[in-house]
């Protein structure tokens, strides 16, 4: 019985699931959960007399009404209010969401529109029963893509979103060349205060998000006209939402007009050929688009690349920088009526797009039997400030949009079509070319111009576009056809190598003992080539070099490799080749000349940031050399400025200031762990500091970069490190055998050791037991986590290092517990001798107290340089990731103490120099391999992070580390002082060991002054000794100390 029960539990937790997801992926209105009665029928037939009026009579067999719901439906179109200054809008925007660096930003107005409902048979012979739903938004991000809910009409607004939904109930009919619908809504509308100059008062008082001021209204008329036919001029749903109630009701607003594309499965249909003759006419039609060196596509999937590269991408607008003319002819976008955050470019069109929506094709044969092919779209221009990806979304028509038909031919490889703006008015010709060359000065794998074919309409200056290649994308059809580059600027790359790169010993080195990114293998060559691309490819963040002692934020860097050698792109092996889901293993030859590695690169470097916002992009072309992983380069630059300042360059290149040079110098791919692996880039300009369009030089130093063998440097480095750790850790256990050795046979020194240095030492090999730390070069271990990579869980070696590394720590952690149990036991015995004069048992609870008052105020100075060095940012006290991935809460006054207690232990030695002080010693406590291998053991984790790269953890973004290895004690500055103190605290034992403290006191005395007190009372006789007892004394003092070793 009872698995039963759990089997029919099972199933219905996997019904109500899957339910649940059906709601998700589905109409989550579905007429499962809502009925729709129809109720007001009669009202719609009085709001919808004239609609009905001139409806056709209906098939009842006719396709097209099983289609209604998918096809009437539309996402994202426009809707505005003609409202004059005055009026009643329909609702408010709450505008606080908008920064004052918005300023010039306008919040968008999206309508979509689902058909939820159609009527199993028709109402009337010329009518078919619909429910739909409507919804209305102004909004500064985001879009109206999920269909809300139907049960009940509902208002939401938040800063910078309003939106409306309205519950529809209506008819469908037909009527000669459109299908039209017209319903009868229920809304609840945002109430308006009445006779205020501020209808929305209400929306600037707090808390209104929760409780806005609403009013139920069931008297709102949707009607929506849809053509029977999609084409060049009528391709767009046009609507209206009328309000039924009076101009003196708060309720009533003024008409709504709506603007939308149809989807994509409507019929398109291919009529405007006069139209397409007038603007192409003589085809191809000569234009200044492509000049005549650069090779243009004409193969048979012209169509299959457009759409593909223009998919959900947006096109770069170039400035007018040719133009001459008026301030208001040189700065208008094209054919577009330009809105004043366009206006603001001034001719740049900085951040300005297009992009392509609804791209339509259909195949033809010419009478020359060429290939033709008719092409259909719409042009959107997206100002600066809108997502383009939203945009790619919206469906409206109007001022910004152009909507376009046209002919390809195989012959010429143009595209000519003929533009209407907002559908209506077609006097704009588009030319568009796929090119196969590129250069330096055209990286396009798009481009094409507008302009106007009836020059007495009002002129614009032809608006030139075009959308940049990506290697990436590089390898489909547009690949088969083998595009290629020029080389134009090698021989001025190779002025920059012979100015960077004199002959010298250093270089010499360099070359013979580091390696760096290059081709592994020869017999493979295009494959090699793309590896190598891969390695030289950069998408990354970078900071200023040398970093700043002020903080500034990072910039995203991104450095596209293009072509490399006669590679253009990557090498795809081919597209169903399972050899391409195969690593193809490295292999080091060693037989390249030095004529042979010099290879010829192009790319585009972006640099994303306040800072460089005038690098926009910049074109690269020149020299890489592995022989020293620097590339030498000449950049062209996508300059930015305003038409008029463009114009009077005349130096410019294609509209490009290619004055530039740029250098980038790449990691080794050896010895990484002993050099810090990071990019750097130069920029410079060649143009004088009067010059408009000069820029100060710019220097980059990237966050550690990887190449393709990351993981094997992993492996490698900590492999190292644990190497040294083991090394460190046995020489540590050999010196503290040797003091034990030592107090064996010098019995009289074990009470002056101190407690307090034993106890640093104990403390610092008990952590580690502990916590799962590292005992040493922690700094540089503690990053890597044992759960990184399969490789790293797998590497048997590394887990035996880690196992012996906790053993030795057990083992050098039991040592010193031996000798603080071996000195705590001679002071036992020196007290029992003398019970009645406990001074002349040295004791460490002065040397405690001084210690941590050393330490406290160290702490306390080391908290408050770090806080000054570290003023211009935050306090991190939230949660942090590490390179692990896992979110930690840590506050930086912990991790400076972290680091302290490192400092403590560091300094093993300073309790020690105050106990000897204290005691004034006439003995020698402390052995020299003892405290002088010690000391080195403590000094070797800064040796080594002096000379191997200063981030501690090369392999991961620094965004995810916590401490700033160029502060504190992880600095090269802590580096150094932090050895010279503890070597200095050594040099003070040794003195102190090898002077009496009466011949120390009269070496630091000047002349009566006195820097240490004479006498020791540790040292004096005691008085109340009989000479029996003495007798006695001399009589066991040789067979005392076996005892005692005995006991011990």
């Amino acid at each position: 019985m009872m698995p039963a029960s759990w089997i029919l539990l099972g199933f219905w937790v996997i019904s109500c699931f899957g339910l649940s997801n059906s709601d998700n992926f589905g109409d989550r209105g579905s007429k499962h959960s809502v009925s729709y009665s129809y109720d007001r029928i009669g009202e719609v037939n009085k709001a919808c007399a004239f609609v009905l009026k001139s409806a056709a009579v209906l098939k009842p067999d006719d396709s097209r009404l099983y289609t209604i719901k998918e096809e009437l439906s539309f996402l994202n179109g426009d809707w505005w209010q003609e409202l004059n200054g005055g009026g009643a809008p329909l609702m408010p925007f709450d505008d606080r969401g908008v920064s004052a660096d918005d300023d010039l930003r306008s919040p968008i107005n999206l309508a979509s529109f689902w058909v939820t409902d159609v009527g199993r048979r028709l109402h009337s012979k010329n009518s078919i029963l619909v429910s739909g739903i409507l919804q209305l938004g102004v909004t500064l991000e985001g879009l109206l893509s999920e269909k809300p809910f139907e049960g009940s009409p509902r208002f939401d607004i938040w800063p910078g979103h309003s939106q409306l939904s309205v519950i529809f109930q209506g008819i469908y009919t037909e009527s000669d060349g459109e299908r039209v619908m017209c319903l009868l809504g229920s809304a609840v509308l945002p109430s308006r205060q009445p006779d205020s100059g501020d209808p929305w008062g209400w929306v600037k008082e707090s808390g209104y998000t929760n409780q806005p001021l609403l009013s139920q209204d069931d008297r709102i008329v949707l009607v929506l006209r849809y053509p029977k036919m999609v084409s060049l001029r009528s391709r767009a749903v046009h609507g209206s939402v009328r309000s039924l109630n009076p101009k003196s009701n708060l309720k009533y607003f003024d008409e709504v007009r709506i603007s939308s594309l149809l989807r994509s499965s409507a019929n398109y249909q291919f009529d405007s050929g006069n139209l397409v003759s007038k603007a192409c006419e003589p085809y191809p039609y000569k234009d200044s688009s492509v000049s005549g060196d650069v090779d243009v596509y004409k193969g048979l999937d012209f169509c299959d690349i457009l759409e593909r590269f223009t998919h959900q991408e947006a096109l770069t607008i170039f400035p007018n920088w040719k133009c001459n003319g008026t301030d208001e002819f040189c700065s208008r976008l094209g054919p577009f009526v330009s809105d004043k955050e366009i206006n603001a470019t001034d001719g740049s069109f900085k951040d300005a797009k297009l992009v392509l929506q609804d791209v339509r094709c259909e195949n033809m044969t010419s009478s020359d039997n060429s290939r033709l092919m008719r092409v259909s779209s719409v042009f959107r221009a997206v100002p600066p400030s809108e997502n383009r990806f939203t945009a790619a979304q919206r469906t409206g028509l109007g001022n910004m949009t152009l909507s376009a038909e046209g002919i390809w031919k195989s012959s010429s490889g143009q595209l000519c079509m003929v533009g209407c703006l907002g559908g209506s008015g077609c006097d704009t010709r588009i030319c568009l070319y796929v090119p196969l060359s590129f250069s330096i000065k055209q990286r396009s794998i798009l481009i094409g111009t507008m302009s106007i074919i009836d020059i007495s309409h009002s002129p614009y200056f032809p608006l030139a576009f075009e959308k940049l290649v990506r290697p990436a994308e590089l390898w489909d059809q547009f690949t088969s056809t083998h595009p290629y580059y020029k080389y134009s600027k090698i021989d001025s790359a190779g002025a920059i190598l012979e100015r960077d790169e004199p002959f010298n010993f250093g270089t010499v080195i360099k070359k013979s003992l580091l390696k760096f990114p290059k081709m592994e293998d020869m017999g493979n060559f295009h494959y090699s080539l793309s590896l190598l691309a891969e390695d030289l490819t950069l998408h990354i963040a970078a900071v200023p070099d040398p970093f700043p002692k002020t903080f500034l934020a990072k910039a995203d860097l991104e450095m596209e490799i293009l072509s490399l050698g006669p590679l253009f792109g990557r090498y795809w092996p081919g597209k169903y080749d399972s050899t391409l889901q195969k690593e193809i293993p490295y292999s080091d030859k060693g037989e390249y000349t030095e004529s042979q590695l010099l290879l010829n690169v192009s790319g585009q470097l972006t640099l994303v940031g306040n800072k460089y916002s005038n690098f926009s992009s910049l074109f690269v072309e020149g020299i890489y050399d592995p022989h020293v992983g620097k590339m030498y380069l000449v950049g062209c630059r996508d300059v930015r400025a305003s038409w008029n300042t463009l114009y009077e360059s005349m130096d410019l290149e294609a509209g490009l200031d290619c004055l530039v040079d740029v250098m980038i110098s790449y990691p080794p791919t050896t010895a990484r762990w002993l050099v810090n692996p990071t990019a750097r880039i130069s920029i410079t300009s060649h143009r004088t500091e009067d010059d408009p369009l000069y820029f100060i030089p710019v220097k980059l130093q990237t966050v550690p970069i990887m190449y393709r063998r990351q993981r094997e440097d992993i492996i490698s480095r900590r492999g190292v490190e644990g190497i040294l750790r083991v090394l460190t850790l046995s020489i540590a256990i050999a010196c503290i055998l040797s003091q034990l050795f030592y107090i064996r046979d010098n019995s009289e020194s074990i009470p002056f050791v101190s407690l307090v240095m034993l106890g640093v030492q104990a403390l610092g090999y008990s952590f580690p037991l502990v916590t799962g730390a590292e005992a040493l070069l922690r700094k540089a271990s503690s990053e890597f986590s044992e759960n990184q990579s399969d490789d790293l869980q797998n590497s048997q070696w590394l887990h035996v290092i880690d196992y012996t590394v906790k053993i030795l720590v057990l083992i050098a952690f039991s040592l010193t517990l031996r000798l603080c149990q071996k000195v705590w036991k001679s002071r036992i015995r020196l007290q029992t001798r003398a019970p009645l004069e406990p001074h002349r048992v040295p004791s460490d609870k002065k040397v405690l107290i001084t210690t941590l008052t050393l330490h406290v105020f160290g702490y306390i100075i080391a908290l408050t340089v770090h806080y000054v060095s570290t003023s211009y940012k935050p306090l991190q006290t939230a949660q942090f990731v590490d390179s692990t991935g896992y979110s930690h809460v840590i506050r930086e006054w912990e991790t400076e103490l972290e680091e302290y207690l490192g400092l403590v232990q560091d300094f093993f030695l300073l309790p020690q120099v105050i106990a000897n002080l204290m005691w004034r010693i006439h003995v020698k406590p402390l052995r020299k391999l003892y405290y002088i291998g010690i000391t080195s053991v403590r000094l070797l984790p800064h040796v080594y992070d002096y000379i191997t790269s200063p981030i501690p953890n090369p392999y991961f973004s620094e965004e995810y580390e916590f401490v700033n290895p160029r502060m504190d004690f992880f600095s090269k500055f802590g580096d150094i002082a932090i050895p010279a103190i503890a070597v200095l605290l050594a040099v003070a034992v040794y003195v102190q060991q090898r002077w009496n403290y009466e011949k120390l006191s009269e070496t630091l005395r000047v002349g009566r002054a006195k820097f240490l007190p004479l006498g020791s009372k540790v040292y004096e006789r005691l008085p109340s000794v009989s000479p029996e007892a003495e007798l006695s004394s001399g009589v066991n003092k040789n067979s005392r100390p076996e005892e005692e070793r005995d006991t011990e």
